[in-house]
């Protein structure tokens, strides 16, 4: 009986076995190639340079890749620029007649005596840019610049206005900038400028550079900061009537010009209104008789840096003492 039991499940469940519905295998999904999603890339702008390309006074295209941070100084303006713009902690080197302001006499000398400038020392001090002024020689220039070194020569103002313009270069050069000097002298000038307009005089000057000679001293021509400065304050130079920018002028041609006002600009050297006053033929000249005679610091008026401005208020209040008050 158990037997029969035993056989009758076992064929009930090979029935039922066979009665169900066959298992479709899973196949695994075939690889299908699908194209990752295109993402496209953001626009990109062109990388900004820092390069700094200008055109010096030569013509010459002069680039850097930044502002120069080591700087050659070969004329006393370009250093009175560099430290009046706030770039004197950049100079590594000046030439040997910059002596403004007083800090620059500890940043060492290249040289520069009667035009001789020591290219070893400018080299060894691999600075970035070595700036060059008018006073230098376009074959120093070249020179340096086949050495490797960056030169930019900056030409020497006309007017008081191209000088802001100067000041911009420099800053630009550097990394400076120059708005606020620039504003500051435009408004000491404009305040000249207003004062000396509603004068009806202008004296008449003699502007001493070097009397070496006396009988025959060298006076500021036409085209020169000094005829610049002395018509802008108000005053007649007597010299801007010559034909040399830098011109010798006689005591006959002075004293026919009767200046009422003489200026010492080689006072610096030791020239004093006592000497001027004794010097033969001189007592005729209007200027000796009155005592109008005034030491006076060169620099202001040769050096194209931002002391012109410093030249121009003092000759005003020397020529118009009045309107300055």
């Amino acid at each position: 009986m158990f037997r029969k039991t035993l056989l009758l499940t076992l064929l009930i469940t090979l029935l039922l076995a066979g009665c169900a519905p066959a298992s479709t295998p899973t196949k695994a999904p075939a690889s299908v190639a699908t194209e990752a999603p295109v993402t496209e890339a953001p626009a990109t702008e062109a990388p900004v340079s820092d390069a700094i390309t200008v055109t010096d006074g030569l013509g010459r295209s002069v680039v850097l890749d930044e502002p120069a941070q080591r700087i050659v100084s070969l004329a006393p303006s370009n250093t009175e620029i560099l430290f009046a713009i706030g770039a004197g902690d950049q100079v590594i080197g000046r030439d040997e007649f910059s002596d403004y302001p007083a800090e620059a006499a500890s940043i060492e000398s290249v040289g520069g005596s009667m035009g001789e400038y020591s290219v070893e020392s400018i080299v060894a001090l691999k600075p970035d840019l070595v700036l060059a002024a008018e006073i230098n020689s376009p074959e120093l220039v070249k020179q340096l610049e086949d050495l490797g070194l960056t030169v930019y020569y900056l030409t020497n103002p006309t007017t008081i206005e191209e000088m802001y313009i100067n000041l911009e270069i420099v800053g630009e050069l550097t990394g400076h900038d120059v708005t606020e000097l620039v504003d500051s002298l435009k408004a000491r000038v404009a305040a000249v400028d207003e004062k000396i307009m509603i004068l009806s005089s202008r004296p008449s000057v003699f502007y001493e550079i070097d009397a070496t000679d006396p009988a025959k001293p060298y006076t500021y021509g036409p085209g020169t900061f000094g005829d610049l400065l002395i018509t802008r304050a108000g005053g007649f130079n007597i010299g801007g009537e010559l034909t040399d920018a830098y011109p010798q002028i006689s005591l006959e041609q002075i004293i026919v010009s009767n200046p009422t006002v003489i200026l010492l600009g080689d006072a610096m050297w030791g020239v004093t209104v006592e000497s001027v006053v004794a010097r033969p033929g001189w007592e005729t000249i209007e200027a000796v008789k009155a005592n109008q005679i005034f030491p006076i610091d060169d620099n202001l008026i040769s050096r194209p840096g931002p002391r012109l401005v410093d030249g121009l208020e003092q000759l005003a209040k020397l020529l118009h003492p009045g309107a300055f008050e």
